[in-house]
């Protein structure tokens, strides 16, 4: 015992606890800590054959080396840096025929009009995911809306996201000319990767905010939303209880004043 209470006055007691404590909460941090999004895995000759696509259709904006471009200094269009983005950004923003823009805008806007094959699409994410970790498209059972909790889900829209597109996902106006767009017809695949990429004004969803069964009880509840009849009669836009109120405003203030008339004109 006086041998034990002796190394634990030894000099070096201290700091040798000190750095068994570091190794211990660091080896449990790297346990439960989120990882990031690792690209997919991909040949040489698809990062290859991506590059040469990004250089002759990107890089006017976006820079040769992805490193992004802005405007002045001999720039007349401007582009962010795409390193980290990830294989899931590519496949949103040219699977949805946002990109290339078609022209100067403050938002770039769906388009049926998708420029690129499938493979020229991949091609491109599978470049751009070789410059730096990001997230990667997403498989068939993690956008797969038979697997989500729509109730779940729907408790999560109403506090992330029905700010911006409404409680029914039927869109809304921002600032400066942009706009929270409709979710209705839109593919599971592409909300799942909006969350993760956060395109446009959309904050980024990661998995440490939204983990991927959250997004997938996201996807169940528009699901639902988009399939299941409106009860109740006329949606009024889905506005809530802004037209709601407003109906019963003039419609029932209206007929209330009619039928006061009618009854003052009747008594004389």
């Amino acid at each position: 015992m006086n041998a034990l209470a002796a190394r634990r006055r030894h000099p070096a007691a201290i700091g040798i606890l000190l750095l068994i404590g570091l190794f211990l909460m660091g080896a449990a941090y790297a346990a439960i800590a989120p990882r990031p999004a690792e690209a997919a895995v991909s040949s040489a000759t698809q990062v290859d054959e991506g590059k040469q696509l990004f250089l002759a259709n990107c890089a006017s904006c976006h820079g040769l080396n992805a490193e992004g471009r802005a405007t002045g200094a001999g720039a007349s269009v401007a582009g962010p840096a795409l390193a980290g983005v990830g294989a899931a950004a590519v496949e949103f923003q040219m699977g949805t025929g946002r990109m290339p823009m078609r022209a100067p805008a403050a938002q770039a806007p769906r388009d049926d009009r998708i420029k690129f094959t499938e493979e020229q699409i991949t091609a491109i994410g599978a470049y751009v995911a070789s410059l730096a970790p990001g997230p990667s498209v997403p498989s068939e059972e993690a956008v797969d809306p038979a697997r989500g909790d729509a109730v779940k889900g729907g408790e999560l829209f109403r506090v992330n996201c029905a700010m911006c597109h409404n409680f029914a996902g039927a869109g809304g106006a921002l600032t400066r000319g942009k706009y929270a767009p409709a979710l209705t017809g839109v593919a599971p695949k592409d909300i799942y990767m909006a969350m993760e990429t956060g395109p446009q004004s959309m904050p980024v969803f990661n998995d440490t905010n939204l983990t991927p069964e959250a997004k997938r009880d996201i996807i169940a509840f528009l699901t639902a939303v988009n399939e299941e009849p409106k009860a109740g009669g006329f949606t009024l836009g889905s506005l809530g209880p802004v037209s709601e109120g407003m109906f019963a405003w003039i419609f029932g203030l209206g007929i209330m004043v009619g039928c006061a008339i009618w009854l003052g004109n009747k008594a004389a």
